[in-house]
Order: C-alpha cells, then structure tokens, then sequence
C-alpha cells in the first residue's frame, strides 16, 4: 500500500523505498551512503565542513561502491565555511541529489537545478517551506524537533501536515522515524516519504564508534538534551557530561565564545574516538526505538514490512 507506483518520493529520487538517509556530519560517509542506497533508499554523504578534496574523494568512494543505477546524495550544510567549495564538488561530481540544511538555498538551486540535480532543503517551518518551494526546490525535508542534531522548534506531528497542505511539492517527514508505525504516522500526517538519521547509526555498515553504538542502543526515552539554545543554534544529542556542561554554561550565561569552544571537535570525539563522556553524540528521540545493529538494507526492509502489517492491523480497526 504504502510503496506505490505513484509514490513522489519514489519516482523523483528513482529508489525502491520513499526513505532517505539523514546526512549526519561525521556520520554519514561514503560506507552509510552507499549500504542506504543499495538497500533500495537514497544514502547521503554529509560535506558537513570537510575540506572539498576529501569530500570529492568522499563522493568518488560512494560511487565505486554503489550499484549502477542507484542514486545517492550530498549534504550540503549552509551555515558550514566549506559550504561553497561543497556545492562546487557537487557541480563537479554530478552528484543526483542535494539536500540543505541550516540556511537559505537559493545558490544551491541556482548553480545546481540547470545541471540537472535534484535539490531538497531540509525545512523546520512552513515558511521555510513555501520560500523554497518558491525558489524551485523539488521537494522538503519537514523535520521536527525530535530530530537529533541541529534542530527546529516545532515538533513533528504538528509540522509535517502544515507543510503539507502549504506547498504541492512532495514532503518527506523526519523527526522521530525509526520503524514502521513513524512511517506509517508520517503518511498519515501528509508526508510521501521519511527521512532517518539516528536508526542508521547501529547499523552494520555505520562506521561510527561502537561506543557511539552502544550508546544509542543503551538510550531510554529522556536520554536525549538539547545543547545550545541560548546560541541560537539548538542541537540534540544523548545526555553526558557535555551536555551537563552546556546546561551549566547556559544556565549562568557564560560568553557565547566560551559555550562554542565547549562543543569544538566533540562529534569528532564521539565518532572517532568513541568518547561518550565528553563527545557530542548527536542523536534523536527516536533512539530509544533503536535496539539492535543490523545491515541497512535489511532495517529498510524491515522498516516498510513493518509498516505494512501496522496499515493493515489499522484497516482492521477501521472495519
């Protein structure tokens, strides 16, 4: 039911499944990408603030490893120093789909949408969303606060079927996604597709730290803090003693100079050096529904099973 042949998403992206993975900075290299797409959805490489030849590197990597006739994606994190040399590798690399994040789009549509790349922002308001339709966006990202990383503050349950009756470009819910039931919940709220980040961290492809791992599958339902509100830039991740910190500097209201060098090199930490005390080990809500590793393309399958046998035990209800 859900995986139709009309599907936007689907036909749009040219993936088995409406899924596409979250591009998680440090997190999502050419190893998740390619395992998301060759499991029917659409793997993203985040450029994040990696220098532009590593990121090329990056992106010729994913293409080696990746299926012909598979897309995959970039992640283009606007606010990032390194955004524009990023958007040149995308030019570059014809890379099939771009998503954005954290900043207007505009120059990202206007150096990649004549090359034929598929541009996709990541939205957390219906303002947002009605701009970049405006500005040629081929799809959105509406993510809620249940998100892990860089947040909004609207939640996902209320933001999806805003934006969905806002704009007629299709929608791809994020924010709290890591089975069935939100996949299903996300169709239901007006959504084509879904967009997930913290389910794939424990997966088998993922080459996060396990601690890192461990940590999410160790996650109950208020494990989660959000870190830097007062900066302006609000980011979820797992409570540790970092986040306590960022509690206490907040709370006292140190120099915003002082919060930022706090949060310097900690993903990096968590990622690399599997330092679940002081890293930043982003993740979302949906973590605590995370219980095991296993291969991308099996949680996808998984995913959509799942959400099939949820329709049809609500079909049964419903009759």
């Amino acid at each position: 039911m859900l995986l139709r042949e009309d599907n936007r998403v689907c036909k749009l992206l040219g993936t088995k499944y409406p899924l596409i993975q979250g591009g998680m900075a440090w997190v999502a290299n050419a190893e998740l990408a390619s395992a998301v797409s060759n499991g029917g959805g659409l793997g993203v490489i985040a450029a994040a603030n990696t220098p532009p030849d590593i990121l090329e590197q990056e992106i010729i990597k994913a293409k080696s490893m990746i299926e012909p006739g598979r897309p995959f994606g970039l992640n283009i994190m606007l606010m990032s120093p390194t955004a524009d040399a990023a958007l040149e590798v995308a030019a570059k690399q014809r890379v099939p789909v771009v998503t954005t994040g954290a900043g207007s789009p505009g120059k990202v549509l206007e150096r990649l949408k004549p090359l034929g790349t598929i541009v996709i922002p990541v939205v957390a308001s219906v303002t947002q969303a009605r701009r970049v339709e405006k500005q040629g966006a081929d799809a959105v990202v509406a993510e809620g606060m249940e998100a892990g990383g860089h947040i909004g503050e609207l939640t996902t349950m209320v933001l999806t079927p805003q934006i969905s009756q806002a704009v007629k470009i299709p929608v791809i819910c994020a924010g709290g996604v890591a089975d069935g039931r939100g996949v299903v919940a996300a169709f239901a709220l007006g959504a084509e597709g879904v967009q997930v980040g913290t389910r794939f961290i424990c997966c088998e492809e993922c080459t996060v730290h396990m601690n890192y791992k461990n940590a999410v599958i160790a996650a109950k339902d208020r494990s989660t803090a959000i870190t830097g509100q007062t900066l302006g830039h609000p980011v979820r991740c797992l409570r540790n003693k970092l986040t306590a910190e960022f509690e206490r500097l907040e709370s006292e209201r140190a120099p915003a100079s002082e919060i930022e060098a706090l949060g310097t090199g900690k993903l990096r930490a968590a990622v690399v050096d599997g330092d679940t005390d002081w890293g930043s080990l982003m993740a979302g809500q949906s973590a605590a529904m995370v219980s095991e590793i296993l291969p991308a393309k099996t949680i996808i399958e998984n995913m959509f099973a799942h959400a099939e046998k949820v329709l049809g035990r609500v079909g049964e209800v419903k009759a």
